[in-house]
């Protein structure tokens, strides 16, 4: 049963709008990639676990903090057992020096492994503080088919992708009623999960210097055009209602931009494409708050 699920985090979100309509740096560019690929592959991994993961108490994408600490941890199966899972969706071919990683150019990455165990050791001491007695056992699984590790030492805690359907039976033999105890402390950690804000970690950008027009909903290039009532991609040739379109474009600005004052005239030159106000006047009335009056006029969420 999952107890958290898995959305995308804030900073790919953004980072994905940003690629769209500026030019990132390459390092910028790399980031948003590994954040790409990185999602691309927990969901992969979600899929494959679905049909056991509903006999654990699953929990997605948890950023907890123990002693001043904070680290993440990509999935959590619940039972008798603590299962800590690391995915990664590493592709291409990786090798194994002591505890030193290299892809095959020779270029040294992060020991996920050792990401792993810090993360291990944390929630043990977390979960034992909260007065839990509850084994962990960690596993990093690694879910592209196009990976390959050479000089992996055996015994390790590592699934490579032919071998998930072992896990997945090793998981069935170890499923055991859900007591309150297990609830118990997935409610606690549930509790402790905070949200990572991304804002100090994103390049420079302002209104003024992002591309404007409304991004593709499945491309998410800003390369399309309204015709009458529909927005059409020219790179991908998918259609949107105009009207789904604005509002998605508005919530776009709203994260990008969260100090803007959101009006009229704002999110016509935002969406650019569009000729007339009217859709987004009436996009605006229908699913926003109208505040003020006259050049003081803005919309602001329901419910603020």
């Amino acid at each position: 049963m999952i107890v958290k699920s898995r959305v995308e985090s804030l900073e790919l979100q953004i980072l994905r709008m940003l690629n769209a309509r500026m030019k990132l740096s390459p390092k910028e560019y790399s980031n948003y990639l590994y954040l790409e690929k990185g999602y691309e592959g927990e969901v992969i991994f979600d899929r494959r676990m679905e049909e056991v993961g509903k006999s654990f108490l699953v929990m997605n994408d948890l950023l907890l903090e123990h002693g001043n600490t904070k680290f993440q941890i990509d999935s959590l199966f619940i039972s008798k057992i603590i299962h800590l899972f690391e995915i990664k969706y590493f592709e291409g071919d990786y090798y194994t020096e002591g505890d030193r990683w290299y892809t095959n150019n020779g270029v040294e990455i992060k020991n996920p492994l050792q990401q792993m165990e810090r993360a291990e050791s944390l929630l043990r001491r977390l979960v034992r503080d909260l007065g839990f007695n509850t084994n962990i056992e960690s596993t990093l699984v690694f879910v592209n088919p196009n990976f390959y590790l050479y000089q992996t030492p055996r015994n390790l805690p590592i699934i490579f992708p032919n071998q998930i359907p072992r896990l997945l039976h090793n998981l069935q033999k170890q499923i055991t009623p859900i007591k309150n105890t297990h609830t118990n402390l997935s409610d606690r950690l549930l509790s402790l999960h905070s949200q990572d804000s991304p804002y100090k970690r994103l390049p420079d950008y302002s209104f003024e210097k992002l591309k404007k027009g409304i991004a593709c909903s499945h491309c998410h290039t800003v390369n399309t055009i309204v015709n009458r009532k529909t927005l059409i991609c020219n790179s991908c040739g998918k259609r949107e209602n105009i009207h789904e379109a604005v509002l998605r474009s508005v919530k776009e600005l709203q994260l990008l931009l969260p100090e803007e004052e959101i009006t009229v005239n704002k999110v016509h030159e935002w969406c650019n494409s569009i000729k007339t106000k009217k859709p987004i006047r009436n996009t605006l009335l229908e699913n926003y708050t109208l505040i003020g009056s006259g050049r003081s006029t803005h919309y602001i969420t329901k419910n603020e």
